[in-house]
């Protein structure tokens, strides 16, 4: 009797068990291009539009975290043709969302309008 109880919760606890989902640890974001004015570029500061944020406050609490620029390479390094540019947010730009993010290399042109991601961490 006190056997088949055993058996009974043992099967119970691994019917609970279910294979996890993967947990995607970043924000999804979109580079819009370099900061500007209506003569002046400024290529070493970024523009990004993080998914779900719409305000200024929203957007500030992305300051400080990191941001990967994920792209395709024709040259293989380490048997991988991926290539990620590393950025940090650095503060909002305007009401609406919108951040401005320093690189360690400065953005190429070729990106603008492509995905990113914003690293939830730190």
């Amino acid at each position: 009797m006190a056997g088949e109880k055993k058996a009974i919760v043992g099967a119970a606890k691994k019917a609970v068990k279910k294979t996890k989902q993967p947990v995607r640890l970043y924000a999804k974001g979109l580079i819009l291009g370099h900061k500007r004015s209506k003569s002046n570029t400024y290529h070493s500061i970024t523009l990004l539009k993080i998914d779900g944020v719409r305000t200024r406050e929203d957007a500030a609490w992305y300051a400080g975290k990191r941001v990967a620029y994920v792209h395709k390479a024709k040259k293989e390094v380490k048997n991988s043709k991926f290539r990620v540019m590393w950025g940090k947010i650095r503060r909002a730009h305007g009401n609406s969302g919108v951040v401005r993010a320093k690189f360690l290399k400065n953005i190429p042109p070729k990106a603008f309008g492509a995905p990113c991601r914003v690293m939830m961490y730190p």
